[in-house]
Parts: C-alpha cells; sequence; structure tokens
C-alpha cells in the first residue's frame, strides 16, 4: 500500500500541521500549537505507521525522514547512545522512538523520496492538508 505524508510550518518554529494519505482511501491530518516543520514531518509518519496495517511504501519529501530509514542513520544513532555523528543529542527523539520501533519490526517497510511542490499528486494533496490543519491551529 503507499501512503504519502507531510509536515508543514508556519513559521520555524509555529503552527504546524501533519497530514497522511493514502490515494483513493483514507487518510488523516492534525497539528500542534507551537512546533518545527521536521516534528511535523515526522510525526505524520509516525501516525500513518501507528494506523495502517500491512506493508506500507511511505512517499516523503522529506530527507530527514527519507534518509534516516535509507541510510539507517538509526543504527548509529543507538550504538552512540542517541547521540548523532557528530555528538549532539538525537533531535525529536520523543518520534524518533516509536518510528525507529516500526522500523525494527515491520515487513515490507519501504521509503520513497518525493520531491516537495513537483507536481506529485498526492504529494501535493498531503501538503494541502498539512498547511491546513497549521492554519487551523494557528488560527485557535
Amino acid at each position: 500500500m503507499d501512503v504519502y505524508t507531510d509536515g508543514a510550518c508556519l513559521g520555524n518554529p509555529g503552527p504546524g500541521g501533519w497530514a497522511w494519505l493514502v490515494p483513493g482511501g483514507d487518510s488523516d491530518s492534525g497539528g500542534e500549537r507551537r512546533t518545527t516543520n521536521q516534528r511535523m514531518e515526522l510525526f505524520a509518519v509516525l501516525r500513518a505507521l501507528d494506523t495502517l496495517t500491512g506493508e506500507l511504501r511511505v512517499h516523503s519529501d522529506s530527507a530527514y525522514v527519507v534518509n534516516c530509514y535509507n541510510q539507517k542513520w538509526w543504527v548509529g544513532w543507538e550504538r552512540r547512545g542517541w547521540r548523532t555523528a557528530g555528538g549532539g543529542p538525537v533531535a525529536n527523539l520523543d518520534l524518533w522512538r516509536p518510528v525507529i520501533d516500526h522500523f525494527k519490526t515491520r515487513k515490507g517497510l519501504v521509503f520513497v523520496k518525493v520531491k516537495g511542490h513537483s507536481g506529485d499528486t498526492y504529494n501535493e494533496m498531503a501538503d494541502s492538508l498539512a498547511n491546513a490543519a497549521a492554519r487551523m491551529i494557528a488560527s485557535k
């Protein structure tokens, strides 16, 4: 199954939104009052992984998320006691840990890097949902 994820932030940090959608199927979105774009990108993936079962092909325009999985950054983080290659703490660890649990246990998990704002229909739809969620949070 294909799922498209995206995160948005009005200011960074600022009000943010996240979204995921399955083409022709389910979707979900939400947001936080004060957050960052990277947190929203990661939160969208976490919500999709927590909600959808079976084999998944996750499409994301976030190099942060896709590279962590495809280049196995997380393996080094764990080995170094949750420190980056530069020695600093891993940002967004509260979200990374449950996402990484999925990396370790899900069979058939694939991450695909999508170029953002390039006309990919479903990426654009996920972006619209995430931005709408961020605007909704900002208006409250």
